[in-house]
């Protein structure tokens, strides 16, 4: 893992791999060394290996090089930069709309094909360089769910979105957490009442009852101050505005 190699301090990292690490697990996204992202995770250690894995992530990562660069932060990996990314912060409003959408035309609109009108679309609406824009606007499963096909799209939007959760008990490596899911009512995503949920612990986070926790998949990535759930929820509910009513509208009806 090159613990030896001379090591560049980046504390972002490391919160970066908390928050990577459980789609990464499961096969979506990011390199194929599992086992190493997973003990940098553990160790905290950041070095070049670490940050070749990161890099990697090539759906993130650039989100995290657009941000940095708007905001004059020399690396991507600072700790502020990451933290906008994966909850939200003001580094976001930095980031002009004319980057976003360039940012989008170079990786997506040779992917997107006959989508590719919406993904536009969802940056002049207002989208932000954020994670859940990322989930709920350049993703294609709000769109398949709009065509008819609703349980796999909204899983993967429930699980992949960082949602929060308050935690309620600890039992060993499982945690229980009160949080609200999304549901498909009436051709929108909305937040159910909230419900209890059994997720599992992090080995480099410590959780309490009472705690406010980041959720990416069923992991805990984080404990979250009020100003970050605060965030977290705001961003969040922004993206989910965003595709529920400014995209709800099929493009031929919005261009008559």
């Amino acid at each position: 893992m090159g613990h030896t190699a001379p090591r560049d301090f980046a504390p972002g990292a490391g919160l970066f791999v908390r928050y990577a690490y459980p789609p990464n697990r499961l096969g979506y996204c990011g390199p194929e060394d599992v086992d190493a992202l997973v003990a940098y995770g553990v160790s905290e250690v950041s070095d070049p290996g670490l940050r070749r894995l990161v890099t990697a992530f090539e759906g993130a990562y650039p989100y995290l090089e657009l941000i940095a660069a708007s905001a004059g932060i020399r690396d991507p990996l600072d700790r502020r930069v990451v933290e906008a990314y994966w909850i939200g912060n003001r580094l976001l409003t930095g980031v002009d709309m004319a980057g976003l959408g360039r940012s989008m035309t170079e990786r997506f609109r040779s992917r997107a094909g006959r989508h590719w009108d919406r993904v536009a679309e969802a940056v002049w609406a207002g989208g932000l360089a954020h994670h859940s824009f990322h989930v709920f606007a350049i993703y294609p499963w709000v769109g398949l769910m709009r065509e008819g096909r609703i349980d796999e799209p909204l899983q993967v939007l429930d699980r992949c979105r960082i949602r929060w959760g308050k935690v309620q008990a600890v039992e060993g490596s499982s945690v229980s957490v009160v949080c609200r899911h999304l549901v498909w009512s009436d051709r929108a995503l909305v937040l159910t009442q909230p419900q209890v949920e059994i997720v599992q612990a992090s080995p480099s986070v410590t959780v309490e009852p009472g705690d406010w926790v980041s959720l990416h998949w069923e992991w805990v990535c984080d404990t979250l101050t009020p100003r970050q759930l605060a965030n977290l929820r705001g961003f969040s509910t922004h993206h989910l505005r965003l595709v529920n009513e400014e995209l709800a509208v099929p493009l031929e009806a919005a261009a008559g």
